[in-house]
């Protein structure tokens, strides 16, 4: 059996977001929000998209969207790449879900709270090793929570998760395992297979219960993500190269080309030329 990735926005959508994908994400959410506990008993999938109730105001597209038995509205994105102004994009479509509860004439006592749920397969938080952050409003000097916490960031960072497949102990580490390998297996892991909800995700996700459309789109999907990593590395490599070479242009008149080149990773050729363009 081979397996689309899951962490594509069209199988994402898939696994998660489909009219029969309920009970598969009442047992993600449990798992990924409310620490494996059973909080989440049912809840209703929506259309993802968020139209704007004001002229001017910007389209934004989720990869799921559900209301819980709770009352709470829970948004969910899977973040392949680290672009630029990420995290703002995340605080906005928290905020427009909030505010798009309302219609003209309703008062703010009917506006329920919003989780943000973001998955993303990067480091987003590098000065913590945290698998799953939690954001809310806090008084900034004693720390103490705003009346109305309704907005509240999730992110997990799929990177920092480093188990294997003989470690998993909770429901938690067997999504995240399955997000992070399923595209890599060739048959469903017994301990994985345990979970009813998680086999139906395996099931919906092999790729022999896939239309050739279906087959299409994810093979595009996945040649288009890895166009943009290539391109989003390149430009950070250009990037720390161009700093590299301004670092190594402050110590030319400190420090002879060997210690520059071993400072800086530049080669002696790079260095030399800098002396000569310099002169």
């Amino acid at each position: 059996m081979r397996f689309i990735n899951p962490k594509t926005d069209f199988a994402f959508k898939k696994i998660f977001g489909s009219s029969e994908s309920k009970d598969i994400l009442i047992s993600f959410l449990n798992a990924l929000v409310y620490n494996s506990e059973p909080i989440i008993q049912d809840l209703e999938i929506f259309d993802p998209y968020l139209s704007p109730k004001i002229t001017g105001l910007k389209d934004t597209y989720l990869d799921v969207k559900a209301q819980l038995n709770t009352g709470e509205i829970v948004i969910i994105e899977m973040q392949v790449l680290n672009v630029e102004a990420f995290t703002k994009r995340v605080l906005y479509n928290a905020a427009k879900t909030y505010s798009l509860q309302l219609d003209a004439g309703q008062g703010y006592r009917f506006l329920k709270p919003v989780i943000a749920l973001t998955i993303t397969d990067f480091i987003e938080f590098e000065n913590t090793d945290k698998l799953i952050s939690r954001f809310v409003f806090k008084e900034k000097t004693q720390n103490f929570n705003y009346s109305e916490n309704d907005l509240e960031l999730v992110f997990v960072e799929l990177p920092k998760f480093q188990k294997s497949l003989e470690e998993l102990e909770t429901l938690t580490d067997k999504w995240i395992y399955f997000m992070q390998k399923a595209r890599l297996l060739e048959s469903v892991p017994e301990t994985l297979e345990s979970v009813p909800q998680i086999q139906r995700a395996f099931q919906i996700a092999n790729q022999t219960n896939l239309t050739r459309e279906e087959l299409d789109e994810v093979e595009k999907r996945e040649l288009f993500l890895q166009d943009q990593k290539n391109a989003i590395t390149l430009a950070q490599n250009e990037a720390k190269r161009e700093k590299a070479i301004e670092i190594a242009r402050q110590l030319l008149n400190i420090l002879d080309d060997q210690t520059i080149s071993r400072t800086t990773g530049l080669s002696l050729e790079e260095i030399q030329n800098l002396r000569y363009f310099r002169s």
